[in-house]
């Protein structure tokens, strides 16, 4: 069962763009303990630099993706489509059982990934077209 939405994923050109827009003007608060100043999180396989923002009193966090270089898929998605939402990121108990239950309702999986800095296990990620538009990631669920 996908238990919570972990995360909404955004991309950006940069640290400050997004910074100026999600903690100066909406008030949001960065969760330092996810996103160590002042490179984030590097992102191997996407070759990013990742940030997570709080969001109110939930568990919900913003992931801002800033792409380390021109050659990676975010950073070919950045150009494409301009800075904003990249992704929806559920959180589930377990992710390989979750996957396969998507796939055999039709979703497309596209990989599943290594784990994130924190996380015991890895996420898995279905195509855009076979989610209504949006590339989906299932995480484990995390809880500090």
């Amino acid at each position: 069962m996908l238990v919570e939405i972990d995360h909404i994923g955004i991309v950006a050109r940069s640290w400050d763009e997004a910074q100026q827009v999600l903690l100066e003007k909406l008030g949001l608060e960065l969760d330092s303990r996810r996103s160590p100043l002042p490179d984030g999180v590097y992102f191997a396989p996407e070759r990013t630099n990742n940030y997570f923002i709080k969001v109110g009193l939930g568990q919900t966090r913003v992931e801002v993706l800033i792409p380390a270089d021109d050659t990676s898929g975010t950073a070919k998605f950045l150009a494409r489509n301009g800075p904003g939402l990249h992704h929806i990121g559920y959180g589930c108990l377990d992710v390989a059982e979750q996957a396969e239950r998507l796939e055999q309702a039709g979703l497309k999986r596209i990989d599943i990934g290594p784990a994130a800095p924190g996380r015991k296990l890895g996420a898995a990620f279905f195509h855009p077209k076979s989610v209504n538009g949006i590339l989906t990631e299932l995480v484990p669920v995390y809880r500090p």
